[in-house]
């Protein structure tokens, strides 16, 4: 490689001989140039969480998107012009699916080779920067080349409980022109652990959210303190990869990992640090939308600010029967609303009931916003807090039943949902456990995972039955990757 380039606003390049990584930047500056500052630094961190908002990442495809589409959420129209029934058909030969999961893959190695670029960098410059600016930005940068590793692995490796000794997907740690070597999944999955424990420790002493006086909250008209402190970059940590936020996908890696102590220890620490509180039923059922919270902003530990993405996610779920939509009686029977889910405030807010010719549909409503009306920023979810819980719950299960059904009810509680469960058959919480996560994760992204990381079987439309398989839970990998060897 002759010469490193980096681009500020969407953090882009590696020029490779292997494609999946070539990308053209919008606007570039030399990496000399943009690292001889602390702020340079600070532009570089910014630009790997701006490129996550992206049409081909959280901004549609890894929310509500391809990964909803291959969870089963919608009902998809045989003309649909986004052409998303092949992914739910599990037609991995679909151009469109293709394109997709191309796009999928290179943005997410994107995000991961600018991670790599800065922790090349920020020790030999570790003079430049005051308080703990050093510790945030290597801290992030380390926490994001996991975070971005691991969806990779979830998508395009089979699951760990499944054959950790198998093909895994390529860890790379180096910004470089080398093509980086394939890691099996177990090696693939401690190298997300061991990222993480390092951003961990650099966060512990140093991430402002841990601060006794940090309080969450909405941008306006309440008791936060996220807006506090007098440099920007130290404010608004749930919009980063704070501490709490890698010990949550540390709980998650190492669940999927099957050691339920150190993924129940994490997950404890983030419910126990009582920074993210449930969403008052006045906040999300408010019918004044500008004092409404459909997305639970207080519980989001990590999530992704993305201003620009609001028409994004509505041109494929709020757009009729001309995009992702769902029947009126199969999300009746997701909810379960003629039951236990009558009162369920997800389902009275995210879906709302419409007429086309073809008949009623409903449209998705958890990312509609009037003009810029809410209570918060547009953000998209990408860890809460009721996940924790669930992780707490199934990690908890077999020791302590009664207690593992107490951080089930807790969430449903604070959903609308008054009736407790409580049985001793594993089977049972766990099925419960798998529809109260379809309820809770809708056009997030997040479904997809758990089916897979439990090789359980995908509930699908109308009653259907999705048997669980390596033919649907990992996507091939790009061709251009296959053609350069890592086979």
């Amino acid at each position: 490689m002759k010469q490193y380039l980096i681009t500020i606003i969407t953090i882009c390049t590696l020029a490779s001989c292997s494609k999946w990584l070539d990308v053209t930047p919008a606007s570039e500056v030399s990496k000399d140039a943009l690292f001889s500052t602390e702020d340079g630094f600070k532009e570089a961190v910014n630009g790997m969480y701006g490129r996550l908002t992206k049409e081909d990442l959280f901004g549609r495809e890894l929310t509500a998107g391809t990964l909803d589409a291959l969870a089963q959420n919608y009902t998809v129209d045989v003309n649909d012009p986004w052409r998303y029934r092949p992914t739910m058909q599990y037609n991995y030969q679909d151009q469109y699916f293709m394109s997709r999961r191309d796009e999928i893959w290179k943005g997410l190695y994107n995000v991961v080779a600018n991670a790599n670029l800065i922790l090349e960098n920020v020790d030999a410059k570790k003079n430049l920067f005051k308080g703990v600016n050093y510790e945030l930005v290597k801290g992030e940068a380390l926490a994001m080349r996991a975070y971005c590793h691991f969806d990779l692995l979830r998508l395009f490796a089979g699951s760990y409980a499944v054959d950790k000794s198998g093909k895994g997907i390529p860890y790379t740690t180096s910004f470089s022109n080398k093509t980086p070597e394939m890691k099996k999944v177990e090696e693939a999955l401690d190298l997300v652990i061991k990222d993480l424990l390092d951003a961990k420790e650099l966060l512990r002493a140093t991430d402002p959210i841990r601060s006794p006086g940090y309080k969450v909250g909405y941008p306006e008209g309440d008791t936060t303190t996220e807006a506090d402190a007098p440099d920007l970059f130290l404010q608004e940590r749930r919009h980063r990869l704070n501490y709490y936020a890698v010990c949550g996908e540390l709980a998650r890696a190492y669940l999927y990992k099957g050691d339920k102590d150190a993924a129940l220890g994490n997950a404890l620490e983030v419910i126990g640090s009582a920074k993210f509180p449930f969403t008052k039923a006045t906040d999300f059922l408010n019918p004044d939308d500008e004092k409404k919270d459909r997305i639970l902003y207080k519980e989001l530990i990590f999530g992704i600010y993305a201003p620009n993405a609001n028409q994004t996610l509505r041109d494929v779920i709020d757009n009729g029967i001309a995009a992702l939509y769902l029947q009126p009686a199969e999300c009746r029977s997701i909810y379960e609303v003629g039951g236990v889910g009558a009162e369920d405030y997800r389902y009275k807010q995210w879906f709302e009931e419409r007429s086309s010719a073809a008949g009623s549909y409903l449209r998705v409503m958890k990312y509609t916003r009037d003009g810029d009306r809410n209570l918060h920023n547009l953000m998209l979810p990408a860890m809460r807090l009721s996940e924790m819980y669930y992780i707490a719950a199934e990690c908890t299960f077999d020791k302590n039943p009664a207690e593992a059904w107490g951080y089930f009810n807790t969430v449903r509680l604070n959903r609308g949902i008054g009736v407790s469960l409580s049985d001793p058959s594993r089977t049972v919480f766990m099925n419960e456990l798998l529809k109260e996560a379809r309820k809770e994760f809708f056009s997030e992204g997040q479904l997809f995972y758990m089916y897979k990381r439990l090789n359980a079987n995908i509930a699908g439309p109308q009653g259907s039955v999705i048997s669980a398989g390596n033919a649907v839970f990992v996507l091939p990998f790009p061709d251009d990757e296959i053609a350069y060897g890592n086979r």
